[in-house]
């Protein structure tokens, strides 16, 4: 006697798979975002560790106006970010994805509420940047990386000299007119202007003197005479296209990558 008649299974492809080419490029995406991480979490560490500031808790007070500060944070949160995407990604592991999921959508509110905020805010920001910067100058030579940064605004940046002009230096004790140092009454080689002819060599005393009484009047082509705050303002608004561009390019690879 024929035996009863067999079942027929039909197997369905999971409809919750997820694709071979998009599992690949989150891994590889986030395993270059990782590393990424690991570098600038490492060069905060190691700026921190050079200027000993886990062993002097005094100069954690200012932590916030630190760039290595900065660097830590930035570099922790890249790092962060990078492992769950490359984890989750590889694994499947939803947890990971999820985590993943929450950091990018909390970047992207961050950064659509800063780009509100300092359009409505514009002249508190201004204030706090004025304040910030003024901080940087009175401390300019006790902390390298503050002195380097405000080297690099000045000199490759916005080309410029103090907040408002180089009377602002006054504010550091050593550029200070009332000083004994030999820069009394002068500006850091970052204000100076760059001759065309000695672009191969940087002469760092250049800004001796230069706000002396007695000093040539020519002096004023020597270095620069507008300051940063309305250089800045210039920059912005003659880049601002550019800047949303790139914000919104970003914004818009976040939500892809989401």
């Amino acid at each position: 006697m024929p035996g009863p008649p067999r079942k027929k299974y039909r197997y369905r492809r999971d409809e919750s798979e997820v694709s071979c080419c998009l599992k690949y490029f989150i891994f590889g995406f986030n395993v270059i975002f990782w590393l990424l991480g690991i570098c600038i979490l490492g060069v905060g560490v190691w700026a921190w560790l050079e200027k000993e500031t886990l062993y002097n808790l005094s100069r954690l007070t200012r932590v916030a106006l630190d760039p290595a500060f900065l660097l830590v944070v930035v570099g922790a949160l890249t790092f962060i970010i990078g492992l769950m995407g490359c984890l989750g990604a590889l694994r499947e592991n939803t947890c990971f994805l999820a985590v993943y999921a929450i950091f990018l959508a909390a970047i992207l509110l961050v950064e659509i509420a800063a780009g509100i905020l300092g359009f409505i805010f514009k002249d508190w920001i201004k204030m706090e940047a004025t304040s910030g910067f003024q901080s940087f100058i009175v401390s300019y030579r006790e902390d390298p990386d503050q002195q380097n940064l405000i080297d690099w605004i000045q000199e490759r940046w916005l080309q410029c000299c103090g907040i408002e002009g180089p009377r602002d230096w006054d504010k550091n004790v050593y550029f200070n007119c009332n000083s004994t140092a030999r820069e009394a009454c002068g500006v850091p080689f970052s204000c100076c202007k760059q001759q065309s002819e000695r672009l191969w060599m940087r002469n760092t005393q250049c800004g001796y003197d230069v706000r002396k009484p007695e000093y040539p009047q020519d002096g004023g082509l020597i270095i620069y005479d507008r300051g940063c705050l309305r250089s800045g303002e210039e920059w912005v608004e003659a880049n601002l296209i550019p800047v949303a561009a790139v914000g919104v390019a970003v914004a818009i690879l976040q939500v892809v990558i989401w």
